[in-house]
């Protein structure tokens, strides 16, 4: 079969389950394998360990899947709306959290139906899907696939569809028709999502510093969180959304038409009573099957406690001294002591 004939029926199978956005490149270094081996050196990477860690495996997407020659950059939206004002005791959470599923189930359930059927058109050739745990860099590939650039805050952003896309790759040993590469970034002089980020976690255009990024420190990072960056975690109390925000590519993005990725109140924005009020059984049936089980009971229990006190919620003084005493966790603790602090100075 021709490639351009696989190609177009992979796509198009793609489409069908939910990818809005496709296409080809071939299996070869990623471009911008040395800045990610710098950036890694410059020890933005934080406590990801698992980075530096299969370092090597990120030089080529052989690493990946023997003798793969081409790579399926595939892009699924999650953006559902405008999320709900927050009152105090309610904590904000990254748009992508939303939903009722976790996004990697969603994600490979739909990778295992475009594998079978991979499998059906090339009974011959080998192929796997990938959705952000592999050591891939996903969006080196989507740009060389022409999906979109890489933009100042290191998102991917499609000119009509903004950033607000979950990016998944599948690998085949087949050869694919390749799409035109995007050769430059279309960010111009926009430093918009620089200039909004209160944690100042970009070092210049187009590098993130893990370390004081927001969305790391709420779900990626398993310790105390310093106090000078406790404040820029304004009310957010799961990952972030604001270099999203505010880029001017979103605001003609479209929408997620995936009923699991809908919000439902309890995550568009969090009660953080209820974090300290929860057992270990609670909080896994609460929140087991979705993205925000990554953070575990106390990572979501630290966060919560640093977003009362930047509210200064005086309402909830009472139960952080309460939790401050009881948890056995070091992170949880150093928290509710800031927020007491926090509140008492009012």
């Amino acid at each position: 079969m021709h490639p351009s004939k696989i190609t177009r029926e992979l796509k198009a199978k793609a489409n069908e389950l939910g990818f809005q956005l496709t296409g080809a490149c071939p299996a070869v270094k990623p471009t911008g394998l040395h800045r990610f081996f710098d950036w890694l050196d410059q020890g933005y990477a934080g406590t990801m360990h698992y980075l530096p860690e299969r370092r090597n495996a990120y030089s080529h997407p052989k690493h990946v899947l023997e003798n793969t020659r081409s790579l399926l950059v595939l892009g699924m939206h999650y953006g559902t709306g405008t999320p709900q004002n927050i009152q105090p005791g309610e904590g904000k959470i990254a748009s992508y959290a939303w939903g009722t599923t976790d996004y990697h189930d969603l994600i490979h359930q739909r990778l295992k139906q475009l594998r079978q059927f991979h499998q059906q058109l090339l009974p011959e050739q080998q192929c796997r899907g990938v959705v952000d745990t592999a050591p891939i860099l996903e969006k080196d590939f989507a740009q060389k696939a022409g999906v979109g650039w890489i933009g100042k805050n290191t998102l991917l952003i499609n000119r009509t569809q903004g950033s607000y896309f979950f990016l998944a790759v599948l690998l085949t040993t087949a050869e694919l028709e390749y799409d035109a590469a995007i050769e430059r970034e279309h960010c111009g002089g926009c430093t918009a999502c620089l200039d909004a980020c209160p944690t100042d976690a970009f070092p210049r255009p187009f590098v993130l510093d893990a370390r004081r990024c927001i969305s790391y420190l709420t779900i990626e990072h398993r310790d105390c969180i310093d106090d000078d960056l406790k404040q820029g975690l304004q009310d957010w109390s799961f990952g972030c959304d604001i270099c999203q925000d505010v880029c001017p590519w979103n605001h003609r993005g479209s929408l997620s038409e995936e009923p699991a990725f809908v919000a439902i109140d309890q995550h568009n924005r969090l009660n953080l009573s209820s974090l300290f009020e929860m057992d270990e059984e609670q909080f896994r049936q609460t929140f087991r099957k979705t993205p925000m089980w990554r953070a575990k009971r106390d990572g979501l229990m630290r966060n919560a406690a640093i977003v009362l006190g930047n509210q200064r919620s005086i309402q909830h003084l009472d139960l952080l001294k309460r939790a401050a005493n009881d948890t056995k966790s070091t992170m949880v603790r150093d928290a509710c002591i800031w927020a007491i602090e926090q509140i008492e100075s009012r």
